[in-house]
């Protein structure tokens, strides 16, 4: 990390962090408790710059959005351009733009077999929320009104809203906030390190089991991400997820993809599902989409979901919808993973990173290191990952705690120098913490 010792630059760090523990309650913070925050002032590739001059490597892309990296003045242009030609107009029923449209074309063209419609959103809290809303309303349309449950795993991160906080399956995120929307039935966090060799038989047994206590009768729908994020970038064990879809298709069951995180490349493919040969019946999407540089998601809605909610009245949505600026750069963003060939390219940096870091389960703090992609947990067996984050951001590359793992998504255009400055600053905090 280097840093600016001039007057200038001292004192806008100081201005901007003085109003903002003023004015601002940040996420994920304790209200009346305001710390100094690091203000971050530029982007550049997977690097950034705060307002005191620091720079930093990005390991996690804020929150796993940017796979184009930061700084990329086209998609500022294609946003310029789109803002003075039509900034904004209502998508609510018979009104569209030209970039939304041609965005969910793209994304059919993208998506794994029987997705044929898009329903978009601004995030990816109001996508789950959607694709709750979605199953439930389906069956009861097809006259199947007991089907309200929803399937949820524990462990798994589905966001901040209704439906989705309730979906969510981390107790510290739901603490406090009363009762949450009913109708939620959990399962086991799959994990293969607790479970064993034959997790997957004894997930399965569970899902099948929890299904017939329930009744098939009375679910809408299953929802999981691929790879879980916040819960500890943990992949599925071997096999896991064709099997769940057979159980679930057998049973009538809709299945929700949370691919808010695993999306648009992470993987080596443009979606998880399809890394993992399953296809979901909706699959939520956001972050990468347009890697951050404006709010955009999208669901991706599936045959089944279409004919059993066919003629219904879907009184649902959200004043962005289809945003023609959001659409376009996310447009753009799509055609420069595809024309920079990144997917392939974060496949190269994810191994990369992932073999620098294997060789500390050696230590007897690690459990584990594991990873798909540019997907990378680091579980800690005891220790504090909040000091590695910490130690790491003031050796200038920020990773990201997240409970008992170390968790990091770079930008796919990561320079390998880059990627082996983040094993080492990452190396060395994590032996520290033992």
């Amino acid at each position: 990390m280097t840093t600016s010792t001039t007057s200038p630059s001292h004192t806008r760090d100081e201005e901007l962090s003085d109003l903002d523990t003023k004015s601002i309650i940040h996420p994920h913070t304790v209200i009346g408790s305001p710390t100094k925050p690091v203000v971050f002032v530029k982007g550049d590739g997977a690097r950034l710059w705060d307002a005191a001059g620091n720079e930093y490597i990005d390991g996690t892309c804020g929150l796993w959005q940017c796979p184009v990296g930061h700084g990329r003045q086209e998609l500022a242009d294609v946003a310029a351009n789109q803002m003075a030609t039509l900034e904004f107009y209502s998508s609510f029923g018979d009104y569209s733009n030209e970039p939304s449209i041609r965005l969910a074309d793209k994304l059919l063209d993208l998506a794994p077999a029987g997705i044929e419609k898009v329903f978009f959103t601004n995030g990816g809290s109001e996508g789950n929320e959607t694709a709750v809303k979605l199953a439930r309303l389906a069956y009861h349309h097809a006259g199947q009104p007991d089907r309200t449950v929803i399937l949820a795993r524990t462990g798994g991160y589905h966001g901040m809203g209704g439906a989705s906080l309730a979906a969510t399956g981390i107790d510290r995120l739901r603490e406090g906030y009363g009762p949450l929307i009913p109708g939620i039935e959990w399962l086991s966090k799959p994990h293969a390190l607790p479970l064993g060799d034959d997790a997957t038989d004894v997930l399965i047994a569970e899902l099948e089991q929890r299904i017939a206590e329930i009744g098939a009768h009375r679910i809408a729908a299953f929802i999981g991400e691929p790879i879980l994020g916040v819960g500890g970038m943990v992949p599925p064990p071997a096999g896991y997820w064709p099997r769940v879809q057979e159980v679930l298709r057998r049973n009538d069951i809709l299945f929700i993809a949370d691919e808010i995180v695993t999306a648009f490349g992470r993987t080596g493919e443009w979606f998880a599902s399809t890394y993992y040969g399953v296809e979901p019946d909706m699959i939520v999407t956001a972050k990468g989409i347009s890697s951050g540089y404006l709010p955009m998601g999208a669901v991706l809605i599936g045959r089944r979901v279409l004919d059993l909610a066919d003629g219904a009245l879907f009184l649902h949505g959200f004043t962005y919808n289809g945003h023609p600026v959001a659409s376009a750069v996310a447009l753009a963003n799509i055609d420069i993973i595809e024309r920079e060939n990144l997917m392939a390219r974060g496949l190269e940096v994810g191994r990369r990173l992932l073999d620098g870091l294997k060789p500390l389960e050696d230590l007897p703090i690690v459990a584990e290191v594991r990873g798909v992609g540019t997907l990378i947990g680091i579980e800690f067996a005891t220790g504090d990952t909040a000091s590695v984050q910490a130690g790491a951001r003031e050796h200038g590359v920020i990773v990201r705690a997240s409970g008992n793992t170390i968790v990091m998504s770079p930008p796919l255009v990561i320079s390998e120098s880059d990627i082996d400055r983040i094993v080492a600053v990452v190396t060395d905090q994590v032996k520290a913490a033992g």
